[in-house]
């Protein structure tokens, strides 16, 4: 007799097999975590831009408004991706905001500020209080006249009041007033400044401080780097101080070159406004590589009838096509020093600002020289990390840059 047994293997198989694939994923992500934190602890880990500076300072971009609609497929990872703080270029000056006595456009602002809370950002409104794009009627009456000093202050806290008030909690910071210093003579001879006064200024901190007391504010402007300007500046802070204004920090734009200012100067700038007790801005960051007018011996100006805009000389336009590999290094190196500037004060260093994305946006391109093609930013028209990018990230103390 025969004893004959039957047995089901297809459960034991089963069995077998799941057994073996949990088993494989488990090794293959230990493993992976393994070679994760061993690329950490030797600090080569492809970073993302403001992951390599984080603890030092924030990193910032300008934004215009196709950007904050997200209608580009590239631009809008590559903002989530490397940039912790915004702001935005245009959208909310004067003459876009409020381009009319009774009319406010809020939409571009609104998808800003909704783009920034969206990716958990930063979010910088810039600029409340300045001398450009701002239409006429702001300064006159319905005859055209200069408006009176008293209902100039009521028709910049109106201002003020809605836009900030619009935003309050939601906006971290204000730039409240833009460039209102010269070079050497002081104060900016602006139509707020005749028909108010020098108190405008503290109105103007005023004002938005009422309007968002959480809010931090601050005075913004090119060429603090120079010393009569820096000194002019310094002296409007500590006024605003000695009168209780509430001002929080300074910042320093930075549309520089390839061979100036000096960092030396730039340094002496970021000391004397630390001082002052404020935090201090790198904003509107980006290096030229385009000779000025004054660089080259060529007669050019389209506003005086020398040549046209569009056909501009090569000696002042050169990279019409791309940028020659050894300009590119130049380039990586200016950004490359001044990183080391940023790093070694980043006690006093709140944050650095890119002032657009890619060269393409970059507003360059047609200042002080329109229809010129300049390179001035990390990335290139095709939102491609350049030199300077690879620069500025290893700059941070990392070995790798994002493949």
């Amino acid at each position: 007799m025969k004893l004959v047994i039957k047995v089901n293997i297809k459960p034991l198989l089963t069995g077998y097999i799941l057994t073996a694939i949990a088993f494989f994923l488990l090794t293959s992500i230990t493993v992976g975590q393994a070679q994760t934190n061993k690329k950490k602890a030797e600090g080569s880990e492809p970073e993302l831009l403001s992951e390599a500076y984080e603890g030092m300072f924030k990193i910032g971009v300008a934004l215009n408004r196709w950007q904050i609609g997200e209608e580009n497929s590239q631009s809008t990872p590559l903002i989530a991706k490397h940039f912790n703080t915004i702001t935005p270029e245009n959208l909310m000056k004067w003459s876009r905001i409020h381009p009319q006595p009774n009319e406010y456009s809020f939409e571009a602002a609104d998808r800003f500020v909704e783009f920034g809370e969206k990716h958990d950002m930063f979010i910088v409104g810039h600029t409340l209080v300045w001398h450009s794009q701002i239409p006429d009627w702001t300064f006159e009456d319905e005859n055209g006249d200069d408006l009176s000093r008293e209902a100039l202050l009521q028709r910049m806290k109106d201002h003020i009041s809605t836009v900030v008030g619009r935003y309050k909690g939601r906006v971290d910071a204000w730039d409240v007033l833009n460039e209102a210093a010269t070079w050497s003579d002081g104060l900016r001879k602006s139509k707020w400044l005749e028909i108010i006064g020098e108190e405008y200024i503290n109105k103007a901190f005023e004002y938005a401080h009422e309007a968002d007391p959480g809010a931090e504010l601050y005075y913004n402007d090119y060429n603090l780097w120079a010393p009569d300007k820096r000194e002019t500046v310094v002296k409007m802070v500590r006024r605003l101080q000695q009168n209780d204004v509430p001002i929080h920090g300074v910042g320093m734009q930075a549309h520089l070159g390839l061979d100036s200012p000096s960092l030396d100067d730039i340094e002496a700038s970021i000391k004397a406004f630390s001082e002052l007790g404020v935090k201090v801005m790198i904003t509107e960051l980006d290096v030229s590589v385009l000779p000025s007018r004054d660089d080259v011996n060529v007669s050019y100006n389209p506003d005086e009838g020398q040549g046209s805009y569009g056909d501009v000389p090569e000696e002042l336009n050169p990279y019409k096509e791309e940028l020659s590999d050894s300009v590119q290094q130049q380039l990586r190196d200016r950004y490359v020093e001044l990183f080391e500037l940023f790093k070694k004060h980043q006690d006093k260093i709140d944050r650095v600002t890119f002032w657009g994305l890619n060269d393409r946006q970059s507003w360059l391109n047609n200042f002080p020289i329109p229809g010129r093609t300049d390179y001035p930013l990390l990335f290139n028209r095709n939102n491609e990390p350049k030199p300077a990018f690879q620069g500025v990230l290893e700059g941070a103390g990392r070995k790798e840059g994002i493949k």
